[in-house]
């Protein structure tokens, strides 16, 4: 092998100017074939093979139902629940409308199904106890349906106020009079704002809140790194004409998928440009201190990039597609293959000391350092291509990418380079080349090798520690940046088990059969809630329906009223004549009430409100009444239902829980303990003790943790095997290969170690930190153990060492500057880049060398 790489070099030399014409040539059409035919697949779901169980689950359910696929998520929050509710509307309506940007949009809650029929699905102790409080509030509901304005209000307290005169109880509308007492405080101030009806009337019916979703699929321009952009920003375009919205009642955030994977592409580019100057700057400065020549650092610099081209035109033509992991494998490239191109031109400097002329010193350099490259390039590209038969693709397909990019790297180093080199013609040394320091150092380290040792077999066991508790954070969210607009409204999302993106589903093969599933798992401490297509298929609906039917028997004159409002408009002294008669009615029972009631605080208010223009008194009746007459309405259809069955419900609903052959989803939402990796497990194991077949976010989650994990322990035992079989072939000998595994697994253990001291968990975008550990770890060590098989025994002080720092601080430079990404999983891949990097330096220069003085007096005794 030494031979051939010898004559490759004498040759390239020899034909410098052919050589590099040539690899113009192939880099130059590489690069255009690359630009044509080389696509990044940003969906996290094809990081993963599609063999996998879990994977199958959720192609299946994402065949089944795929309108919950590639959605822009928005969130309507507003200050009640009808001003959420018209605001959602709106803003549906007008996405449906943008053709251009919009594929379809729906609000689900705005069904009139659960205005109509919305009742029948409260549990039946519920839904009585909601009828009790609305019957109870007849002669109040009454007075309003026959004058739904602020006077019938007022006179409607009057009424209460006259029960608290002859010691009726009054704590059922406690909570509605102190909202009350708010909304005419704010009026008083000149601040109106509309009073909830729905709450007052209805309280917590199914499908209200103060929160709303609308769900958009946009149109998606595939050209782009921000797919969903366009349709983003025109989202944000319409949302901000909304009349509550720019009333600032009500407010509309974004999340979903398509945000979220356009948000991190922005964040992964944020700041790239100007931290891609500071890092090349820096790797300049390095390679200058390293080499002291712009004609060697040019040289390295050019052959850098030809290897990189050649290394992304064979991702072009074997991968065809990368993806958000296997993208780095041009950083992992610069990173390893920058350390090939150092060592032969420090080596290089060192040669032409005792040997000028550079023809014959490039072949030198090939003969004492071109088996040390060969060996170290071979044994990280194994350490690679064992991440390829994993079903982690994303990491699979980096592995294949890189290995081949390490071959690709050495053979530039050994043509491309010297080519370039004899070009440039670098002018001989005058001094011999080492590393400063380096032979104190060696000095240091012979004298007090087995303190040294001592000392890493502590930290050793330290690390093996911290490695069996390192934690891993399946949570993807974890991976993004916090400070983009769909993880701040994700998050908010999180605190509410039923708005919890982790959820669970599973199918069931009959209405019944869900039934009895969400059943089995509403029962589980780890679930806060289940439901299935059966929760809209209620049970027990003859006693709710003559419930409802009892109830509208007894409230039909006030419901009467309602359907036909009086049309005379309020007079602002028909309003000041209905505030003091309720503040005379207040007045009268004012030593009965405690003195934080909410009586009190609406008569002050009234008081205040008396002395105000008209102006003022109208704005107070138009934001008290101004969604009475629809709740009024609203009360009247909800009073009305029907039954319902899987026949007569809505096909917004059927889509949703139900398929075609009669299947029935089900889903179950975790308990608020579900919010860490740890919780998060919890459920997941829970749900598929009942169901074995579930899928959903939660499951995916933590069965992409599980395969991640065990496709790193695959490929950590198929490398080191490689590697081994490797490097007992070129050395003939068990010590030596052993005393570079012995060193790699230490780098891995204090690895592990600082990790652990730093506060840093794996996830799946800094796990990639691993493969990178074993290409340098490799590479560094061969050289110092090759060193020695050949005699050398003042290790820190050679060209090597000064090669190997120099080529670590390039390195952890280029791999450094990932950490300040705004993306958090980048910049923790950086973190934990820069700390391996860190551990192999010390087990490389201290630990090493220490160990191998040591065999060198085992030798010689």
């Amino acid at each position: 092998m030494l031979p051939f790489i010898i004559a490759i070099v004498s040759a390239a030399g020899r034909y410098a100017g052919l050589c590099i014409l040539l690899f113009l040539v192939l880099g130059g059409l590489g690069l255009a074939y690359t630009a044509r035919n080389l696509a990044i697949d940003t969906d996290t779901d094809h990081l993963f093979a599609d063999s996998l169980p879990w994977r199958q689950a959720q192609i299946e359910e994402d065949k089944n139902f795929p309108q919950f696929n590639d959605l822009i998520v928005a969130v309507v929050h507003a200050a009640t629940p009808e001003e959420a509710g018209e605001t959602a509307a709106a803003l549906n309506a007008a996405l449906n409308a943008d053709k251009k940007n919009f594929l379809n949009a729906r609000y689900e809650a705005g069904d009139s199904f659960y205005r109509d029929e919305g009742l029948l699905l409260l549990p039946t102790e519920d839904l009585a106890k909601l009828l009790n409080q609305i019957v109870a509030a007849q002669p109040f509901l009454g007075q309003l349906a026959a004058d739904p304005s602020a006077r019938g209000l007022l006179t409607g307290i009057s009424l209460i106020a006259q029960g608290v005169q002859a010691g009726s109880d009054i704590s059922p509308y406690e909570g509605a009079l102190a909202g009350l007492s708010k909304n005419l405080n704010a009026a008083a101030a000149g601040h109106p704002v509309p009073l909830s009806w729905q709450s007052l009337i209805m309280g917590d019916s199914p499908g209200q809140g103060d929160t709303a979703f609308v769900l958009a699929h946009p149109h998606l321009d595939q050209g782009t790194l921000q797919p969903g952009g366009a349709a983003t920003r025109a989202l944000v375009r319409i949302a901000a004409t909304l009349p509550d919205v720019k009333a600032g009642r009500a407010k509309v955030d974004y999340t979903g998928q398509i945000p979220l994977s356009d948000e991190q592409f922005a964040s992964l580019t944020h700041g790239l440009v100007l931290g891609g100057v500071i890092s090349v700057l820096l790797i300049a400065l390095w390679l200058y201190l390293a080499l002291r020549s712009w004609r060697l650092i040019l040289p390295i610099l050019l052959t850098l990039v030809m290897g990189l081209a050649l290394t992304m035109t064979y991702a072009a033509i074997v991968v065809k597609v990368i993806n958000l992991i296997s993208v780095a494998f041009a950083i992992l490239f610069i990173g390893l293959a920058v350390d090939f191109a150092i060592q032969y031109c420090v080596r290089l400097r060192a040669v032409r000391h005792d040997m000028p002329a550079l023809d014959g010193a490039l072949t030198e350099t090939a003969r004492q350092a071109g088996g040390q490259i060969a060996l170290a390039a071979t044994a990280t590209a194994c350490g690679f291509f064992a991440f390829s038969p994993t079903p982690f693709v994303g990491v699979a397909e980096l592995g294949e990418i890189a290995g081949a990019g390490m071959f690709i790297a050495f053979f530039c180093t050994i043509t491309f380079l010297p080519a370039l080199l004899r070009v440039f013609n670098p002018r001989p040394e005058a001094a011999p080349v080492s590393l400063p320091g380096g032979a104190a150092v060696d000095g240091f380290l012979q004298r007090h090798k087995r303190a040294v040792l001592s000392g890493f077999g502590v930290l050793a066991i330290a690390g093996g520690l911290c490695a069996a508790t390192l934690n891993f954070d399946a949570n993807p969210l974890d991976t993004k940046d916090p400070n983009t607009e769909s993880m701040r409204t994700i998050r908010g999302l999180l605190g509410n088990p039923q708005t919890n993106p982790f959820y669970a589903d599973a199918l069931a093969p009959n209405l019944a059969a869900a039934r009895q599933l969400a059943d089995r798992l509403g029962q589980l401490p780890e679930v806060s809630q289940a439901i299935s297509g059966a929760t809209f298929v209620p049970e027990q609906q003859d006693q709710k329906l003559a419930m409802l039917a009892q109830a509208r028997t007894i409230l039909a004159p006030t419901l009467q009223d309602a359907a036909n409002p009086p049309q005379a408009q309020v007079t602002p002294a028909a309003l000041r004549a209905a505030m003091a008669k309720t503040i005379a009615a207040i007045d009268t029972i004012a030593g009965k009430l405690p003195k934080n009631s909410a009586l009190l605080q609406i008569a002050a208010a009234l008081k205040t409100l008396e002395g105000e223009d008209d102006a003022r008194v109208m704005a107070m009746n138009a934001a008290i009444t101004r969604f009475l007459p629809l709740q009024l309405r609203n009360l009247t259809s909800s009073l009305n239902a029907q039954r319902i069955t899987e026949a007569n419900l809505p096909q917004s609903i059927k889509a949703d829980w139900f398929l075609p052959d009669g299947r029935v989803r089900v889903e179950a939402f975790p308990a608020a303990t579900a919010q860490t990796t740890k919780g998060l497990s919890g459920f997941a194991k829970a749900v598929l003790a009942v169901a074995p077949r579930a899928g959903g976010p939660a499951i995916s989650t933590i069965a992409t943790a599980g395969t991640i994990l065990s496709s790193f322990r695959e490929a950590a035992l198929l490398a080191f095997i490689a590697i081994s079989v490797i490097l007992l072939l070129v050395f003939r000998n068990l010590r030596d290969s052993l005393l570079v595994l012995a060193t790699l697994g230490l780098s891995a253990l204090l690895t592990a170690l600082f990790a652990k001291l730093a506060g840093m968990s794996i996830n799946y975008a800094n796990i990639i930190a691993l493969p990178l550990l074993l290409g340098v770890g490799v590479s560094f060590n061969v050289y110092f153990v090759m060193n020695f098989r050949a005699g050398m025994r003042s290790f820190l002080a050679s060209a090597t060492a000064r090669a190997v720092l120099f080529s670590a601080l390039t390195t952890g430079t280029a791999f450094g500057s990932l950490a300040f990404s705004a993306d958090r999983g980048t910049a923790s891949m950086g973190d934990l880049l820069f700390l391996s990097l860190g551990a192999v330096l010390i087990s490389t220069f201290v630990f090493l060398p220490a160990l191998l003085h040591a065999f060198d007096d085992v030798g010689k005794t």
